[in-house]
């Protein structure tokens, strides 16, 4: 049986899950495939660990509607800014190999900055307090730019606030980590990631590049008034920053997961530096440390961090007292990705009992 995807809609998928469903489901993969039909997700995939071990690991639906291609374990997708984890262990490994120091001044290693950034410190791209804003409304998205183009419009956006004062997301932040990675490191950063931290773990993360033959890689997907369109394309350039322009597998995030257990890559130190919520310079603090943010579901504190990007939206979820490690990755925008970790964490943490039909546990 053939099913004609050349303008499938939200209602099709239901019929399109019946082809790529798990041979053998049981509560949880039910479970998980009634949340993507109810939010029109295409594909999913999902990993967990437990004790620093891979206790499951499992594809749904479509990694590329056109061409009926099922998820698999091997199903390669974008990372979005669940990425920034990696950025960061890079500059805290740069620290540690004595190129840079995180109190340094951006001005010392990237050129032509404006006065207005003398106070910004690695320290505050990395947490997100350097009062950066992201000029998304400056930023042809299908033009190719080089690292000091990137910097001069990021210098012609005046800051939100001094350096340390508060907190707000910036993926211009991760931009410039990325290029001072780039000048300090020798090399461009996603080699750098690729030698000190993807190959020494096994996995098999990578920079975006459409124009390389990828096994396994999934389409990304938007849904337009009830029907699937494949994301937007961008440039080279714009996919290869250090803010989150990775090629990754559920697989992949589950090893980095478990080299996190120990200190092959990160020492203990620097884990609990990206582990710490900042300080704020007038008092306070916000729950983001170096890379990784902090939540709580009910009685649980968890690392993690979330993502989008170009038709993909990521969530990595680490629960610290009861060692367990939820990761899904997804291939449509505007995915909610809370309530699979709320089924994911109830199946497994038994004590959790979450409200049924309560779209997200999280405080």
């Amino acid at each position: 049986m053939f099913t004609n995807l050349r303008h499938i809609s939200s209602l099709a998928i239901a019929s399109v899950f019946l082809f790529s469903s798990p041979a053998h489901a049981d509560a949880l993969d039910e479970a998980i495939q009634a949340e993507m039909q109810r939010q029109q997700i295409p594909g999913l995939g999902l990993a967990v660990v437990k004790d620093g071990k891979i206790v499951r690991e499992q594809g749904y639906g479509w990694a590329n509607l056109e061409h009926q291609v099922a998820v698999s374990e091997k199903t390669i997708f974008q990372s979005g800014s669940v990425g920034k984890q990696f950025t960061a262990a890079l500059v805290l490994l740069l620290e540690k190999d004595g190129k840079l120091k995180l109190n340094d001044p951006v001005s010392k290693y990237l050129k032509n900055t404006p006065a207005s950034w003398k106070n910004i410190r690695i320290h505050h791209l990395l947490n997100h307090t350097s009062g950066l804003r992201d000029a998304e409304e400056k930023i042809n998205y299908r033009k190719d730019y080089r690292d000091q183009d990137l910097i001069r419009i990021a210098a012609s956006v005046p800051l939100l606030f001094q350096p340390g004062e508060k907190w707000s997301y910036s993926n211009t932040g991760y931009h410039l980590l990325g290029f001072i990675c780039n000048q300090v490191g020798g090399k461009f950063y996603g080699e750098q990631l690729r030698e000190r931290i993807f190959q020494p773990l096994g996995m098999s993360t990578r920079i975006i590049s459409e124009r390389d033959l990828i096994m396994h890689r999934a389409a990304g997907y938007d849904v337009v008034d009830g029907q699937y369109k494949n994301q937007d394309w961008v440039s080279p350039s714009l996919n290869a920053t250090a803010d989150g322009s990775l090629y990754l597998t559920a697989h992949d995030l589950a090893l980095w997961d478990i080299g996190l257990q120990g200190e092959q890559i990160l020492s203990a130190s620097m884990k609990q530096a990206s582990w710490t919520p900042v300080k704020l310079n007038k008092g306070g603090s916000h729950p983001y440390g170096y890379g990784w943010g902090m939540s709580n579901l009910k009685q649980y504190t968890i690392l993690d961090h979330d993502g989008a990007w170009q038709g993909f939206t990521t969530q990595f979820s680490r629960f610290v007292e009861p060692g367990l490690t939820i990761i899904i990755l997804t291939n449509r925008s505007g995915a909610s990705l809370g309530r699979f970790i709320d089924i994911v964490a109830d199946s497994y943490l038994p004590d959790l009992q979450l409200e049924q039909g309560k779209p997200d546990g999280k405080k």
